[in-house]
């Protein structure tokens, strides 16, 4: 890290992330939208992998007609790969199939690919649907080349497709990253080589002056006791016009803590409040995952939620990690699905919700079951 980038950092940080307390939002709504979306029923497991050698992450809910659908990854030893399930009732769901694969041609997200849906009905409430672009809808996804668990390089690509993405398909790609760790711009907070979760949303009051906006969350350098260390996850800003172009905004991460990770950002407006659900890792007591949230008034200031954790391990499903979050309000319950980690790091997709819906029967596959 050069010295200026140092001591632009140190001011960062000593100024208590201004970044974060500019236009603030006030400690009345804030306390409003948690009443809102805190989901204090856990229901259970909804989705549970095939065996203990697949791990469940990362849901995004999304509705067609009178189904909702979930994207989803599987990690498999070799990668991620991205999955479609569907649903009635938001509690039993289907697995479709695959609708992002591994490849063999040589190219740089061969051996990882994991996707979330763009351009959503960001209305707390609505309908959920995935709008289109350019004739096309579009998923954000990561990448990388390697074989193995999140193995650097990871980049940010965008996939389209022109049928509708309830239908089990292999999305197209576009052929190079919109983002990369070895970009000419890119900033102090995100330069060791791996971008993770984006979402994209757009914004069609342009507050950043473009109608497209991805929050994305990387690892990058930091300084404690004079020496560089390796958890430190922030969640940063790009921008774009025509969701093929990208660039990034502001130096600074717009959400971010101390230590560990903040990441895995999902962008929702509740009454006229822009609401960010991410998870927290490692800076609670310095351990365990958590999903948490913070507000905003023009996307790009944020005020972080400081009371209790939206999601957090209490049950063996869940007993070492519930963090990664998608939150939806249909017909007057708030559903809060997440990725459960128990310590045999089995990992499903549990939910939690806003009224005793009853529990869930699935379990993970236990050792015995192989």
């Amino acid at each position: 890290m050069s010295r200026m980038k140092i001591i632009l950092f140190l001011i960062f940080i000593v100024s208590g992330v201004q970044a974060q307390t500019a236009n603030p939002v006030s400690a009345k709504t804030m306390e409003e939208i948690y009443q809102e979306v805190k989901t204090p029923y856990k229901y259970g497991l909804v989705m549970v992998p095939e065996d203990n050698q697949h791990k469940m992450d990362c849901p995004t809910v999304f509705r067609k007609g009178k189904f909702w659908y979930m994207t989803y990854l599987i990690f498999s030893g070799r990668g991620y790969e991205t999955w479609l399930a569907k649903s009635k009732d938001l509690l039993h769901w289907e697995n479709l199939g695959k609708i992002m694969s591994f490849g063999d041609a040589g190219h740089w997200d061969d051996n990882q690919k994991a996707g979330y849906n763009a351009l959503q009905n960001t209305a707390w409430g609505g309908n959920y649907a995935l709008n289109k672009f350019d004739g096309k809808y579009w998923m954000s996804y990561f990448g990388g080349k390697e074989k193995g668990y999140e193995v650097e390089p990871l980049s940010i690509g965008m996939a389209y497709t022109q049928k509708h993405p309830s239908i089990v398909q292999e999305w197209s790609r576009l052929d190079q990253p919109v983002l990369t760790s070895a970009d000419a711009d890119v900033r102090w907070w995100e330069n060791r080589n791996k971008l993770f979760k984006s979402t994209v949303i757009e914004d069609k009051q342009k507050l950043t002056g473009h109608p497209f906006v991805m929050y994305y969350n990387a690892v990058g350098d930091s300084l404690a006791n004079n020496k560089k260390t390796r958890w430190y996850e922030r969640i940063g800003m790009a921008v774009s016009d025509d969701m093929v172009h990208w660039q990034r905004f502001n130096e600074n991460p717009v959400v971010h803590h101390p230590v560990g990770i903040t990441g895995d950002a999902v962008i929702q407006k509740i009454n006229g409040t822009w609401v960010m659900f991410y998870f927290g890792a490692f800076w609670q007591d310095r351990k365990g995952a958590f999903n948490r949230f913070a507000a905003s008034n023009d996307l790009v200031n944020w005020t972080d939620w400081t009371g209790n954790n939206l999601v957090e391990s209490s049950e063996k499903y869940d007993e070492l990690y519930a963090h990664k979050s998608f939150v939806l309000k249909y017909k007057g319950v708030v559903y809060h699905f997440y990725c459960a980690v128990n310590k045999q790091d089995q990992r499903g997709i549990a939910v939690a919700t806003s009224k005793d819906l009853g529990k869930s029967q699935l379990n993970f596959v236990s050792e015995t079951d192989k």
